[in-house]
């Protein structure tokens, strides 16, 4: 079963104020798992980058001059999200982006039916706890170490592994490598059990009446 987990960096937090792209990552996951396949581009926007922005991400005017812009990523970017699940962290933030980017150059939306919220799920497991990638990063103490800015790319790997916690993937994979190691143990496949009729001696059922008898009441089988 194959998602995609995505995130982006942009000059805003609102495209309808035309705050754009510039930076998206994808990682590619099997049955939850990274399988080592990724997508990441920066982007140039074709205007500043503000300094607020830089702030959160480091990603300056500098570092997106020889950037593509995104119509030349666009093929590229939707071969690898093909139409498979897509999860983000606040991933109404993300899709609505991408969408006005798509928008941009004559593309559909992406169909929010593939949308996941890690958030959403976050929210939900954790009804009164901070939820941002790096609060639950910390929660099932995963290493932040080298998280400094924001980067898409990175922000991906860890919420890889958030991911596999919210969704009990790891307690599952582990479930399947202890069946397989049982399976292993047990040796050659052997014939099925052949089930044995156990007819009892008249001696002992008369040693059964017996000790019936002397039960206080009737037996269930016999009542009626």
């Amino acid at each position: 079963m194959r998602g995609v987990l995505l995130d982006t960096e942009t000059t805003g937090l609102d495209p309808l104020l035309g705050h754009r792209v510039i930076e998206i990552a994808a990682i590619e996951l099997k049955n939850d798992l990274p399988s080592g396949a990724f997508f990441h581009r920066l982007i140039n926007p074709h205007c500043p980058v503000p300094a607020e922005a830089t702030e959160i991400n480091g990603i300056t005017d500098a570092a997106l001059a020889g950037a593509p812009d995104f119509a030349a990523i666009a093929p590229d970017l939707l071969a690898f999200l093909a139409d498979d699940p897509i999860i983000a962290h606040n991933a109404p933030f993300d899709f609505s982006f991408l969408d006005a980017e798509f928008a941009r150059i004559g593309l559909p939306p992406l169909d929010r039916a593939r949308m996941i919220d890690s958030l959403a799920l976050a929210k939900a497991r954790f009804p009164s706890l901070p939820n941002s990638l790096d609060a639950l990063c910390r929660r099932f103490a995963i290493d932040l170490s080298e998280r400094g800015t924001h980067n898409a790319l990175l922000d991906c790997r860890l919420l890889a592994a958030v991911y596999l916690e919210l969704t009990g993937g790891r307690q599952r994979g582990l479930a399947l490598v202890h069946a397989a190691a049982d399976l292993a143990r047990s040796g050659p496949a052997r014939p099925p059990r052949v089930p044995r009729r156990i007819v009892p001696t008249e001696a002992e059922r008369a040693r059964h009446a017996a000790f019936i008898a002397r039960l206080k009441g009737k037996p269930l089988w016999q009542s009626g």
